[in-house]
C-alpha cells in the first residue's frame, strides 16, 4: 500500500502541527473523541445486522438483494396524478422509499464508532461486533447486498434507476475505513476479509465502467467530487494504486479548474436551491479526496492550479461563513438552513494539512452529535478517528 501521509500525526500524545514543538501540542483527537466514540460503540455493541434485505419496495425493478432509493426532489405531478413524478429542486418528498439509504446509513454509523473504538482500546469485542455487519452485507448470502447501484434514485414513470443514484454510497466510505482499522484483528478470517475485498473490486469495477458510473464521474458537480471520493476510497482498500493514481489526476486536472472559481467558491453549488448546504458538502468531499490520497510525495492539500486554485482557497471561502452564517451573502437554502454548519472535515482535515489551527478550533467548536436526517446523509466523515489516527 502506498504510505500514506501523516501529517502532524503523534498518536501517542495527540496531534501536533509540523514546524511547531513536539512539545507543544495543537489538540489531542483522541482525547476528543474518545468519550463520544465509546458512548456509540457501547450502544451498537447491542445492535443487529440490518441490509438491504431487510426490506422491500414494489416500486424496485431489481430484486431483494439490490439497494433501491428514490430520487429527492421528485414529486407526484398534481395535475396528471397517474403520470411521471416531476422535479422540486431542493424539497426532499416525504412518501420516497429511504429504507435502503437508512439502512446503509445506519451501517455506516456502526462501523464508524466501532472501527474508531477498536482503534482508540484496541478491545476485540469491538473488532467482533463489526464483523457481524460486514459478513451481513458482503458475505451471507441470505442478506449480502449486490455489488452494483443499478436501482438508486429512480423516478416513477421516468427511471428504474440513475447515474446520479451512486452518490448513495458515499456511507460506504467508512465503512471501508473501519474495515482497515480491524484487518489485522484476529474478528475477521483471511477468506472472510478476501470476499469483502472481492466484493469492493467487484463495485469498484461497476463505478468505474457502468454507464451510470460514468455519468456520475462526468456529471460536473457535486457528485462528480463524490464519485472521485468514493472510488478513491474503495480503490485504497483494496490497493489499487492506478485506481488511485486516476482519482489523484482527475482531482487536479478536472475537479479542481472545472468547478472552483478563483475565490475558492463553487458556483455549480451556489446556483441550487440550498447553496450553503452544497458549498460545505462539496468542500469537505474535496478535502476527504486530498485526505485519502495524500502521499508525502504528492499532497493534494498543497497542489495548486496554475492560476491558484487549491483547498486552501476553498477553505479560505467558506471559513468566515461557518464561523458566522449570517454573513452569508447568497440565497438562503431553501430547507435545513437552521441545521449547518456541524463539524465540517474539511476543517479538520484541511487544518491539519494547512497548519492553520484556527480551522481545527473551529471544528471542535461546531456540533459532533447532529441528529438531523438531512445532515447526516450529507456528512459521511463522522468519525475522522478512522481516518487521521489510523493513518
Amino acid at each position: 500500500m502506498l504510505k500514506r501521509i501523516r501529517i502532524c500525526i503523534l498518536v501517542v500524545i495527540g496531534i501536533s502541527f509540523l514546524g511547531c514543538s513536539s512539545t507543544k501540542r495543537a489538540f489531542n483527537l483522541n482525547e476528543i473523541e474518545k468519550t463520544r466514540v465509546l458512548k456509540y460503540a457501547e450502544i451498537y455493541l447491542k445492535e443487529k445486522p440490518i441490509t438491504v434485505t431487510s426490506s422491500f419496495s414494489n416500486r424496485s425493478a431489481g430484486t431483494i438483494h439490490d439497494f433501491y432509493s428514490e430520487g429527492d426532489y421528485w414529486w407526484p405531478d398534481p395535475e396528471h396524478k397517474q403520470g411521471p413524478y416531476i422535479r422540486k429542486d431542493g424539497m426532499t418528498n416525504p412518501d420516497n422509499f429511504t429504507a435502503h439509504r437508512e439502512a446503509m446509513i445506519r451501517f455506516s454509523q456502526i462501523s464508524g464508532a466501532l472501527g474508531s473504538a477498536y482503534i482508540l482500546t484496541k478491545d476485540q469485542k469491538y473488532a467482533n461486533q463489526l464483523a457481524l455487519h460486514l459478513q451481513a452485507w458482503f458475505i451471507n448470502e441470505g442478506t449480502k447486498m449486490n455489488p452494483n447501484l443499478l436501482y438508486a434514485q429512480a423516478i416513477k414513470g421516468i427511471a428504474t434507476g440513475r447515474g446520479i443514484g451512486i452518490i448513495d454510497t458515499i456511507h460506504l466510505i467508512e465503512v471501508t475505513k473501519a474495515i482497515q482499522a480491524i484487518q489485522d484483528s484476529n474478528a475477521l478470517s483471511k477468506s472472510d476479509l478476501t470476499i469483502i475485498k472481492l466484493w469492493f473490486s467487484n463495485y469498484l469495477n461497476w463505478l468505474t465502467t457502468h454507464e451510470y458510473g460514468i455519468a456520475e464521474r462526468d456529471n460536473g458537480n457535486n457528485h462528480s467530487v463524490c464519485w472521485t471520493m468514493q472510488v478513491a476510497a474503495f480503490a485504497d482498500l483494496i490497493k489499487d494504486t492506478k485506481t488511485m493514481d486516476f482519482c489523484r489526476n482527475f482531482y487536479k486536472t478536472t475537479l479542481l479548474s472545472n468547478q472552483m472559481a478563483k475565490d475558492g467558491s463553487f458556483p455549480l453549488e451556489l446556483k441550487r436551491t440550498k447553496p450553503y448546504g452544497y458549498s460545505l458538502f462539496n468542500l469537505d468531499a474535496m478535502a476527504s479526496i486530498c485526505q485519502i490520497l495524500s502521499t508525502k510525495e504528492d499532497n493534494l492539500f498543497a497542489y495548486t492550479t496554475k492560476d491558484g486554485r487549491n483547498l486552501a482557497l476553498g477553505l479560505q471561502f467558506m471559513e468566515p461563513f461557518i464561523a458566522n452564517k449570517s454573513l452569508w451573502p447568497y440565497s438562503k437554502d431553501v430547507m435545513y438552513w437552521e441545521e449547518w454548519p456541524v463539524r465540517q472535515s474539511s476543517l479538520l482535515f484541511g487544518g491539519i494539512a494547512l497548519h492553520n489551527k484556527k480551522y481545527t478550533d473551529l471544528w471542535k467548536s461546531l456540533h459532533a452529535d447532529f441528529t438531523n436526517p438531512e445532515i447526516i446523509r450529507n456528512m459521511p466523515v463522522r468519525y475522522p478517528v478512522l481516518w487521521v489516527l489510523n493513518n
